[in-house]
């Protein structure tokens, strides 16, 4: 189901949207899931190679090349895994807050300015 389809639905059942709401504030962005996978790898291989073998350093050397890549290039192999996860980034998430918002009319009282605010904020 695509986001504007889900938005329709939420037009039609104004009840789930304070429920999506919330969800959405506890949904995990791309960014945030990312730098905790290479945290938590990098802890990892520290520890397996401070009693183990010290191959394992080697593990936590990739994850900060990896998170030193993206820095870079704003891109890292983990990133088309992820998506293919359905992880969205803080933007997709973001859009789809202020068009709930919308359809519950927390713009209403801007006015015909809050319309094109709207549209800007989606581009």
């Amino acid at each position: 189901m695509t986001l504007a389809s889900k938005n329709l639905a939420y037009a039609a059942h104004r009840e789930g949207i304070d429920r999506r709401l919330c969800e959405l504030d506890r949904e995990w962005d791309i960014e945030r899931l990312l730098e905790m996978n290479a945290a938590a790898l990098a802890f990892i291989g520290i520890v397996l190679g401070t009693v183990g073998d010290r191959r394992w350093l080697r593990l936590s050397a990739a994850v900060t090349v990896f998170l030193f890549q993206h820095a870079i290039q704003g891109w890292c192999p983990p990133i088309p895994i992820l998506r293919r996860l359905g992880v969205r980034t803080s933007r997709e998430i973001e859009v789809e807050r202020i068009a709930l918002k919308a359809l519950r009319g927390d713009f209403d009282d801007v006015g015909d300015d809050a319309d094109r605010a709207l549209q800007a904020a989606v581009k």
